[in-house]
């Protein structure tokens, strides 16, 4: 791959939005050698009209969400599209996006992979205490950090009731400097830790330590809810969602739209679970999908069936 741009200019290039398009154009024909593309993420879509017109286009979401962006016109340029779980087929499939014989549903295979991870012996927090897990999404106009944070920050450093890890989307802090990024690390104390983009971020660590999740529209929700437990979701946007699919997790738990509301709806969650938890197990059934080992075989097997019917 070509690295002959200038790190400014690349990175003035990747707020455009430009900059995936061209290393594809730029490597059309290198990829033209190969039989198919194997991708997580939808930008591959735009292959052929960058000239990359050999390879069969295979996409496998990184996600199993309910938010509108992963059901965009761009999942029709793909040859092959690799599922976790039926309710995103289903989706797929009402809105055209995919045909009965152009995918596959094969299970979670993130799941499968984190769960072979060694993983680190000590606890997150020195003082035993429920952990509360707030993930933030950084998508704009749904995104409730900039009107949650700071009064979360607040509101936790004056109990000692929970612990509390901020593990915000791991793109949200991607193209900030690493001053900026340290300093809100720095910010962790003896009951918070804020981590904006670890390795710990992607790999489930912070999902299955949780005891109470808390967010907006990420998909590590479903990751979070493997194992049913409390949720809170955080509506900064007053948006009206209780009949639009693309918030269809946010009836898996309360929903607030107000930051001072947040401490009395965390404290009330383990006891209201009762209201969610049959829903919880029910959604986090169609959106993972098959859940016995073998998803990443199952994945290899189907793109092998596709490739050499």
């Amino acid at each position: 791959m070509r690295r002959s741009w200038p790190t400014a200019a690349m990175q003035s290039l990747r707020i455009l939005g430009m900059f995936k398009d061209m290393v594809l154009r730029d490597n059309a024909r290198e990829l033209n050698r190969y039989d198919a593309i194997v991708t997580v993420e939808d930008t591959v879509a735009s292959a052929r009209r960058l000239g990359i017109t050999h390879p069969r286009l295979i996409y496998l979401p990184h996600g199993c969400g309910d938010r509108a962006r992963g059901f965009t016109d761009e999942v029709r340029a793909f040859d092959h599209v690799l599922l976790p779980g039926e309710k995103s087929a289903q989706r797929m499939l009402d809105a055209g996006l995919i045909r009965a014989d152009n995918h596959s549903v094969i299970g979670a295979v993130k799941l499968e992979t984190c769960a072979m991870l060694p993983r680190a012996g000590q606890p997150l927090f020195a003082q035993k205490r429920p952990v509360v897990l707030y993930n933030a999404h950084k998508a704009r106009g749904l995104s409730s950090w900039p009107r949650f944070i700071e009064p979360m920050l607040e509101q936790f450093s004056a109990q000692d009731r929970f612990n509390l890890v901020v593990a915000p989307h791991t793109k949200m802090f991607r193209r900030r400097a690493q001053s900026v990024r340290d300093r809100w690390n720095a910010r962790s104390n003896a009951t918070i830790l804020i981590d904006t983009g670890s390795d710990a971020c992607v790999d489930m660590t912070y999902t299955m330590a949780a005891d109470i999740y808390v967010g907006d529209v990420s998909s590590q929700v479903y990751e979070f809810l493997v194992t049913p437990r409390p949720c809170v979701f955080l509506n900064a946007h007053n948006i009206d969602w209780r009949d639009n699919p693309d918030f269809a997790h946010w009836h898996l738990g309360d929903v607030i739209d107000d930051p001072r509301d947040l401490p009395a709806a965390i404290a009330a969650a383990p006891e209201r679970h009762a209201l969610y938890r049959a829903r919880q197990e029910d959604m986090a059934a169609r959106s993972l999908g098959d859940r016995t080992p073998g998803a990443a075989r199952r994945g290899a097997d189907a793109i092998r069936n596709f490739l050499c019917p």
